[in-house]
């Protein structure tokens, strides 16, 4: 009897241990939301929602569930945020510092090796349905990247507006056409769908979720890991909402876009909590920068899209994955959206390049909470090619004056460079309206090493140049 006994007890002993060896090999999905040009102060768990006409309570709720961060800073520009985030490296670095405004040919060359190829070589799914801006050209796809599949605009939403404009001309040289809606899988190339009008416009949030939302359910089906990464066109100009929201605030199309956005987002996640995936996976929403309209909120801070100020860098971001992050955890340091790729190949067990430099770190220990600090004290200000200050930890040092793309505020309105940079205190004065330079200029050590450490690596291998085409490779000299 205490042989079949411990028979049986090395027998569950096994079991029990193949059982956890499987669940600590699993691999959990990831959906990566991303809008475009959310203000800081649009949500309701961020001081906005109902107070910005639009409750959101699918995004309160997804902050209850998880991890919020109120100091997670992206690049200025759509194109710089999306390649920082793709590649997890400074957006100069990889020719893509702006939207493309002065070559036909622009993006993510094909040796830059990204976020949704990292996932691909871990046997993941990945898809991606949504607004690209790192590329229109042949070999510059989001399939040419690492993504199975595609759904979604090239560029940007302000498009939309040349096809129903009456002085657009589309046979100037064969140079500008209307941008279309387009389908791609990976290998093929890309289809054009229809053109991206503003009444494609309208309806292509609902079409995205609804991408979004089969991609879930097929790959639930598979039992395969996937890689969704989603950015949503919304909330840039033209601001149209889809045919279901269209006045159903009440409020206003900027209010009816906002409560469509939360919407969409609540059918993704009701989706994986539909397909018995909301434990295995991994969600962060989150938006590429400031906001760009005057309608948009940017809760306390100075400046919008375009700016170097806090309203240009920081948005919104949650992180939530259930038993492995803690629940309705909130933090004010620093993370960066180039963070994002190193701190996803730690939790899924996948590799950053190591023949190239990489600026992101790896967050997981933080965003886990095991650690009470992030692994990052600052960064680097770009704006373009120019780089205009530094932010290390609640200090920011700043060479240029820029509130907006469009009108800058009146007292800086004739600044374009301070002769002399400009260093504010974040925590006792988030508008960034009081130039502290005399009794801090400690500061400027600090913020120097950050610039001096990143200027250094550019001699060592320098950025790619905008406009360069494919193939690209570096010099084997210039790598790091």
């Amino acid at each position: 009897m205490r042989f079949l006994n411990r028979v049986y007890l090395t027998a569950a002993l096994i079991c029990l241990a193949t059982l956890c060896h499987a669940q600590e090999g699993d691999k959990p999905n990831v959906v990566l939301i991303l809008m475009d040009n959310l203000g800081y102060g649009e949500l309701g768990s961020y001081g906005g929602g109902a107070l910005r006409g639009a409750p959101t309570p699918n995004l309160d709720t997804l902050a209850e569930e998880g991890f919020r961060l109120t100091n997670f800073n992206t690049e200025t520009q759509c194109t710089p945020s999306r390649a920082s985030i793709l590649t997890g490296r400074y957006a100069i670095r990889t020719g893509n510092a702006s939207i493309p405004i002065s070559s036909s040919v622009y993006g993510l060359v094909q040796w830059e090796h990204t976020i949704a190829e990292m996932f691909s070589e871990l046997g993941y799914s990945t898809a991606m349905f949504g607004k690209w801006h790192l590329g229109h050209t042949e070999g510059r796809f989001p399939t040419d990247q690492g993504f199975d599949v595609w759904y979604g605009i090239p560029n940007s939403s302000d498009e939309a507006q040349w096809p129903g404009s009456p002085d657009f001309d589309r046979n100037v040289g064969g140079l500008i056409q209307p941008t279309y809606v387009m389908e791609a899988k990976k290998g093929e190339t890309p289809k054009k769908v229809k053109i991206y009008d503003q009444k494609a416009r309208s309806e292509i949030e609902k079409e995205l979720a609804e991408r979004a939302i089969n991609f879930i359910e097929a790959s639930a089906e598979k039992e395969d890991p996937f890689f969704l990464y989603l950015p949503f066109t919304q909330i840039h100009s033209p601001i149209l909402p889809g045919t279901d929201f269209d006045g159903l605030t009440g409020n206003g199309h900027y209010a009816d876009v906002l409560a469509e956005m939360d919407a969409n987002v609540g059918r993704v996640l009701s989706a994986l909590d539909d397909n018995g995936l909301r434990d295995d996976t991994i969600v962060i929403f989150t938006g590429d920068n400031g906001a760009e309209s005057n309608e948009g909120h940017q809760g306390p801070f100075r400046g919008k899209l375009f700016s170097p100020y806090e309203g240009g860098l920081r948005t919104p971001f949650i992180i939530r994955w259930p038993k492995n992050i803690p629940n309705g955890a909130v933090s004010n340091e620093i993370i960066h959206g180039m963070d994002i790729f190193p701190t996803l190949a730690s939790m899924v067990g996948g590799k950053v390049p190591d023949d190239r430099p990489i600026d992101g770190v790896d967050q997981s220990a933080f965003l886990r909470g095991k650690s009470e600090t992030s692994a990052r004290e600052g960064f680097a200000i770009y704006i373009g090619q120019d780089l205009v200050g530094v932010k290390w930890r609640q200090w920011k040092v700043l060479s240029s004056a820029i509130d907006n793309a469009f009108t800058p505020e009146p007292e800086d309105a004739a600044v374009s460079n301070y002769s002399v940079p400009r260093i504010y205190n974040l925590l006792s004065d988030p508008r960034e309206s009081k130039n502290i330079n005399i009794s801090s200029t400690w500061v400027r050590w600090p913020a120097a090493e950050i610039v001096g450490q990143l200027l250094k690596s550019f001699q060592v291998t320098p950025p790619i140049k905008p406009g360069t085409q494919d193939p690209y490779l570096p010099n084997p000299n210039e790598i790091e």
